[in-house]
């Protein structure tokens, strides 16, 4: 059972066009709107697969409503709050180029804030596999809030597993206590301060992090792949090239795809790769289906040559 946390969730609003040009008249092609929260996509992608979840998220306002419908039968927690949960815009083009408006989200209260982590309590005292705590902070959340829910789940022995970036991301990374990181590219540049090129290089920033007291770090590298990072393995892996119709949430389904599947470390470094491959080529932020995820064309090695350029993965 895998437990999620979406401190601010959103409605998710997508609009295809054909070509996105500032300060024009633009005809849209197609439209969708879809429940949206990093955690709540991870939650989903599992339901889609018949892994056993939940979500624990807050709503408010009109758009809490809109998107408590949105998520149909995903099991799920919601906590009320006085505040409007966010809507966002991705303008999507043909060849998968996603221009991404996201609002700031509602303000919580000190007491909203304590509810959500009352219901976390609740949730994780149950004993699930993992807990994922995922996406921004709405205002009024503290920097260490995923601090917070990183003790929560290490008093109760469950693993951690944090999709964040920014200063919450750098919080808990400095506490420790998590089990498994994952960082794109740009959010592990901005945790050690400078922007690896080679697999080497991101090696040696991931390790840099993990020494903080961290597990293992899962970095995913766009259409590069992606990187899985402990003390003992570096392992990377890369999905087929195909074409991409949305990046929305691909990271998201690659980090419930890793942890659907037990197996070596490598296995589920495959089983990531292949769930983000198959979630770009999908409209919005719209998770896969088990039909549409494949092993196939997948490409992995647990000796990646630590000089290879990330840019020509």
């Amino acid at each position: 059972m895998i437990l999620t946390l979406t401190p601010n969730p959103s409605v998710d609003h997508t609009l295809e066009v054909d070509d996105l040009v500032r300060g024009e008249v633009l005809r849209i092609r197609a439209t969708r709107a879809q429940a949206g929260g990093k955690g709540v996509n991870v939650a989903s992608a599992l339901l889609r697969a018949g892994v056993d979840t939940r979500a624990i998220l807050p709503v408010g306002g009109g758009g809490g409503a809109e998107l408590t419908t949105l998520l149909g039968d995903l099991p799920r927690v919601t906590v009320p709050i006085g505040g409007e949960t966010r809507g966002n815009v991705a303008v999507t083009e043909p060849d998968g180029t996603t221009t991404k408006l996201n609002a700031a989200g509602p303000t919580l209260s000190p007491a909203e804030i304590q509810a959500l982590l009352r219901a976390l309590t609740d949730e994780i005292a149950k004993g699930p596999d993992w807990v994922v705590a995922s996406g921004s902070l709405p205002a009024g959340a503290p920097d260490d809030l995923y601090v917070r829910v990183a003790e929560l789940a290490a008093d109760h022995g469950v693993p951690l597993a944090l999709d964040a970036s920014g200063a919450p991301l750098r919080s808990a990374a400095e506490a420790g206590s998590v089990e498994l990181l994952k960082p794109n590219l740009e959010e592990l540049s901005d945790l050690v301060g400078r922007a690896p090129t080679t697999v080497g290089e991101v090696t040696d920033a991931a390790r840099e992090v993990l020494a903080k007291g961290n597990g293992a770090a899962l970095v995913t590298l766009g259409g590069h792949g992606a990187l899985y990072v402990s003390a003992e393995d570096v392992l990377w892996a890369r999905g087929p090239r195909v074409r991409t119709r949305s990046t929305v949430g691909a990271g998201d389904s690659a980090l419930a795809g890793f942890l659907a599947h037990e197996g070596t470390p490598e296995e589920r470094l495959r089983r990531a790769v292949a769930w983000g491959t198959a979630a770009v080529s999908l409209p919005g932020t719209t998770v896969p289906r088990p039909e549409d995820v494949t092993d196939d064309g997948v490409t992995s090695t647990t000796v990646p040559d630590p000089l290879w350029r990330i840019d020509e993965l």
